[in-house]
């Protein structure tokens, strides 16, 4: 979550007024996060997260991220809804911008997520990915091979702002991006993903795993590349050093909801080489190009570069605690 565009006082309440939620008590941004343009509301109903899509989310994505959200909320699964305005409708336009509000989930996101955690994360997203099997509508990861590709790319031509990640830089990245694209698996199960379920995206309270938010990347891969993209996001220390007990249980908790077959798991080692690519691309192009005074936090690229160098050194997949 971020804020690049600025909402004043009667905008918000201008919008706010075509919904029956109350009056607004208090309307603040929130600046983690690094795609659309986020803010909390406080009405004398509820509170409410208010979102505006920003240029790189497409606007004709949109029906598919909150029809997804829908679905998974009647599964059962405890994510955040859209809601609808006294019309019924919930995609509208803020700002000159398409605008959602999306209902607010209690708990905290962790910081220091324990194995134990690891484990309660696995499990949810098994559940998740058989809840969203029967989700009608598709949409292509464009943040994939090609994807990767087209990044690299336009963050090359950007090289000097990348001086700092260290001398041959682009060439070894390229060189990876280049073994990906030839020893990439293709016929892994598939099925609609999250692709960005970051500690940051994950609610607890008491203890107990609460909500799943953000499925701004959800689309259509590999599910085994969604458990990649956890363990990078999860199993690592703040010095990037892996740890091999999170992902043994990250993993245990997915399989006591739905079993990897024997090419799942040994598809892990490049699945994770390239979940780590993807997230040092974008997080590479954001530090290149975020505006100035926008009030969002920026992630290093680096943690990316060395949790790479540490999926490249696997020999077997039972490495990650298989």
């Amino acid at each position: 979550m971020a804020v690049y565009t600025h909402v004043s006082d009667d905008e918000i309440s201008n919008f706010i007024a075509e919904y029956n939620i109350g009056k607004i008590v208090s309307f603040k941004g929130i600046a983690e996060g690094i795609e659309n343009s986020n803010y909390i509301l406080q009405t004398t109903q509820d509170s409410f997260i208010l979102t505006l899509y920003e240029k790189r989310v497409n606007a004709d994505d949109l029906p598919f991220f909150l029809g997804l959200m829908d679905h998974l909320a009647e599964k059962g699964i405890n994510c955040a809804t859209p809601i609808r305005d006294k019309k019924g409708e919930i995609l509208k336009t803020l700002c000159a911008r398409p605008a959602a509000l999306i209902s607010f989930l209690k708990g905290m996101s962790l910081s220091h997520p324990e194995p134990s955690d690891c484990f309660q994360l696995g499990s949810a997203l098994a559940f998740m990915h058989i809840a969203a099997s029967d989700f009608n509508i598709h949409r292509p990861n464009n943040l994939s091979l090609q994807g990767w590709k087209d990044l690299y790319k336009t963050c090359q031509k950007n090289h000097k702002k990348a001086s700092s990640f260290g001398e041959g830089f682009f060439k070894d990245l390229g060189q990876e991006i280049e073994y990906l694209i030839q020893n990439f698996p293709n016929d892994l199960p598939k099925g609609i993903i999250h692709a960005d379920l970051f500690p940051d995206n994950v609610f607890f309270l008491e203890g107990k795993l609460s909500g799943l938010i953000d499925y701004y990347f959800a689309c259509h891969d590999m599910l085994a590349y969604d458990i990649a993209v956890c363990i990078n996001a999860w199993c690592f220390d703040e010095d990037f050093n892996f740890k091999p007990e999170k992902s043994k249980e990250l993993l245990r908790g997915y399989q006591s909801v739905r079993p990897l077959s024997a090419a799942e798991m040994a598809g892990l080692p490049i699945l994770c080489r390239g979940a780590a690519v993807r997230f040092l691309l974008t997080r590479l192009y954001d530090y290149q190009n975020t505006a100035s005074g926008a009030l969002v936090t920026v992630k290093d690229p680096a943690e990316y570069q060395a949790k790479l160098a540490y999926h490249q050194g696997v020999v077997n997949f039972s490495e990650y605690g298989i």
